[in-house]
C-alpha cells in the first residue's frame, strides 16, 4: 500500500502570495481613504447645511439670529430665556463635525454675511486644502 504523502507549500509560494496581497493592499488602501475623505467632507457640507437651517427657524421666531454668546447652543435649548422661542430647532444634541471637532458659529459672519457656521476640516485649524480645507455655510 503506497504512504499517502502530504503537499507542502513551498516558502517561493507563499512569498508570493505575499506580495501579490501587499500590491493588492497598496492599490486599495489610498482608494478606501479617499472615499473616507469625501465622505466626511460630505458629511460635513449636510451638516452645515443643516445647522444654517435651523439658524432661519431660529431668526423666524426670534426676530434675530443667536448672539455669538449663545451660539449655537441656542438652537436646542433655550439659553436666553426668549418668549418667543418656539425650539428646539434642532433634534437631539448638537452635532460634532466628521472629525470630532465643534462647528464654529459667528454672528455677524464675514464680508456681510447675516452668520457662518464653520467646520475647520480634519486638521481643526482655519484654512487648508483638501479634507484640510474649511467648510462655510456660505460655500
Amino acid at each position: 500500500m503506497k504512504k499517502l504523502q502530504k503537499k507542502r507549500f513551498t516558502l517561493i509560494e507563499v512569498v508570493i502570495v505575499i506580495v501579490i496581497l501587499v500590491t493588492l493592499a497598496s492599490i486599495a488602501t489610498p482608494m478606501y481613504l479617499n472615499y473616507i475623505s469625501n465622505a466626511n467632507i460630505g458629511a460635513a457640507k449636510t451638516q452645515v447645511k443643516l445647522l444654517s437651517d435651523a439658524l432661519t427657524g431660529y431668526k423666524t421666531d426670534n426676530k434675530d439670529f443667536p448672539s455669538e454668546e449663545s451660539g449655537l447652543q441656542a438652537l436646542v435649548e433655550n439659553v436666553d430665556d426668549l418668549e418667543t422661542w418656539r425650539g428646539p430647532y434642532l433634534q437631539g444634541s448638537l452635532p460634532k463635525d466628521p472629525w470630532g471637532n465643534d462647528y464654529i458659529y459667528r454672528c455677524p459672519g464675514e464680508e456681510g454675511r447675516p452668520f457662518e457656521v464653520i467646520s475647520y476640516g480634519a486638521d481643526g485649524e482655519s484654512g487648508g486644502e483638501g479634507e484640510n480645507a474649511d467648510i462655510s455655510s456660505w460655500e
